[in-house]
């Protein structure tokens, strides 16, 4: 039996995009139809585990923490970081130019207006490290939600209940999309399997055995269905040569869901896809020690501090240091021959740099509950998330001594790959270069340099110290992975976030928003990103898909 559905607008993919898509088309007036191939647990979808971090350009959280910041930087780190180089990169560029126009405007007090703050403190991501037209932030702009995910989730999510609650909204969980119909030219809705009802936990991975088939016709349809990496043969698939080999072993920092399954559809209904080889993977994964799905992995967050060693033991290169270049150092990574790499660390500084990426795991900020914040940020010890990684997690290595920790280090599954002598080497020469205030070490000149930040000094950056010293102890190892993440290509769209054909033209009744887009015109990063620009891309494509969709109506 084919169930069958008539709405206004149709929304696939209820993440973050597709909230705020859902959520202008309705305050246009139409009436919405929001469906997902997953159980109703997973409205949110991505956005919900995410950190919560959020670009903007001159922002008072910056202003106050002393932070000059103007568009013209963030437009030449974003053209420096991006790399645009291809004919597909127009309507990006376009999209670039756009969307920091938003984060420097009225991005802040439109969310402000929906309840939505921030921490006070703003991170320094992508810190670059090379020239002033080199990629990276020149300056901190990673605002972190209060709420993280949820808190950026939730005032849309509430819009779309309330909706649901008074009969303007449908939502239909379990809906899986196997094709996009159309007549004339014009897209006109959806066809595809009801999924067997499921009431897993948020984020475990749910059968798709198929009970049941719908149809729902729709004036203006909108793609907001995520990325690929969930994916791993798809990931590989379009894995780049210029980023060596694919890994043999990966981890998995989205849900299974997140498997790229509309790419075809929408290629199918004349979507053009492009830049599809470009992506944001990173190389800080630590294997989850109570994972939710398959592969589960967790993104350390790291400061500037910890000494980064390949696999064999050897010093990455200037300047591929903690929170420095994503991309660089997964490129660099990916041609030694090794799905691995370490960090070699003090308790000191992992009470200081580590946080880990996820709104589970950052309790205090995820549940805005400030005196467990300043006992975790602020107080002695490890947070209680990343104590637990060091309790209980299989990646972590915890020593009194620099040849305790080697040898816990080799019996790892790879170790035998580390040579021992040049880790002790690395680690001790770069400890003779704290005994002055003078050195050639970049990284400890950028540790200094970093600690003139009041953020860097409050809450991520510990004082210089020895590796080796004693009262810094114990010694800690971490071994890292690939732990998939970000598409940064899509469904090329224009501002409106109308999807574009092969011959550039709009293809009626279709629009693409969110990580299905490329986070919008099909890669608005280029090559990189700047980091917090993932989330505020979804509000963006989606706001812009939601009106220009209701528009259409």
């Amino acid at each position: 039996m084919t169930m069958n559905y008539d709405t206004d607008v149709l929304v696939i993919g209820w993440g973050l995009a597709g909230l705020v898509a859902a959520s202008e088309a309705l305050a246009a007036g139409v009436s919405v139809t929001l469906i997902d191939q997953e159980s109703r647990s997973n409205l949110g979808g991505q956005a919900w585990w995410s950190f919560g971090g959020l670009f903007f350009v001159d922002s008072p959280e910056q202003r106050r923490m002393g932070i000059r910041d103007s568009v013209a930087l963030a437009r030449q780190d974003w053209e420096a970081t991006a790399g645009f180089d291809r004919d597909e990169d127009a309507w990006p560029r376009r999209w670039a130019e756009a969307y920091l126009d938003f984060a420097a405007g009225e991005k802040r007090a439109w969310l402000r207006s929906k309840g939505v703050s921030f921490f006070p403190v703003v991170g320094w991501a992508e810190r670059g490290g090379y020239t002033a037209m080199g990629p990276g932030n020149s300056v901190p702009r990673f605002h972190i939600t209060w709420g993280t995910g949820p808190g950026v989730v939730s005032p849309f999510q509430r819009t779309v209940e309330t909706a649901e609650e008074n009969g303007r909204l449908t939502i239909l969980p379990r809906h899986r999309v196997t094709e996009l119909t159309s007549a004339d030219g014009s897209v006109t809705g959806a066809t595809g399997v009801v999924l067997a009802p499921a009431d897993d936990a948020r984020g475990i991975a749910t059968s798709r055995e198929p009970v049941g088939d719908f149809s729902i016709r729709a004036q203006s349809t909108i793609v907001s269905t995520g990325g690929i990496g969930g994916n791993h043969d798809l990931v590989r698939k379009q894995w780049p040569p210029r980023l060596g080999a694919p890994p043999e072993s990966m981890l998995t920092g989205v849900p299974a869901y997140v498997d790229g399954s509309m790419q075809s559809v929408s290629e199918a209904a004349g979507a053009r896809l492009i830049n599809g080889d470009r992506m944001w993977h990173y190389v800080e994964g630590i294997k989850n020690w109570s994972p939710v799905w398959p592969s589960h992995g967790i993104r350390i967050l790291p400061g500037p501090s910890s000494i980064w060693l390949d696999a064999t033991g050897k010093r990455l290169p200037v300047p591929l240091f903690p929170g420095f270049d994503t991309l660089g150092t997964l490129e660099y990574l990916r041609r030694t021959g090794h799905d691995h790499s370490w960090f070699v660390l003090s308790q000191r500084i992992v009470e200081k740099e580590f946080t880990l990426s996820g709104s589970e795991q950052n309790p205090d900020l995820t549940g805005k509950d400030i005196p467990l914040l300043l006992r975790s940020r602020l107080g002695p010890g490890a947070a209680g998330p990343v104590q637990s990684f060091l309790d209980h997690g299989e990646d972590f290595v915890v020593r009194h001594n620099l040849d305790a920790l080697i040898a816990g280090m080799r019996a790892l599954p790879g170790g035998e790959a580390l040579d021992a002598n040049r880790v002790r080497a690395e680690v001790e020469a770069r400890d003779r270069e704290l005994t002055n205030e003078f050195t050639k070490d970049a990284q400890i000149a950028m540790l200094r340099s970093a600690r003139a930040y009041r953020g860097d000094k409050l809450v991520r950056t510990a004082s210089p110290h020895r590796i080796l010293d004693p009262a810094a102890g114990p010694l800690i190892a971490v071994k890292l992975h690939v732990i998939t993440r970000k598409s940064l290509g899509g469904i090329e769209t224009d501002l409106s976030s109308r999807a574009l054909g092969n011959n550039g033209a709009a293809i009626p009744g279709l629009y693409a928003a969110g990580e299905a887009s490329g986070f919008g015109g099909g890669g608005i990063h280029g090559y990189r990103a700047l980091e917090g620009t993932f989330l505020g891309g979804c509000l963006f494509s989606g706001r812009a898909a939601g009106r220009a969709a209701a528009a259409a109506v």
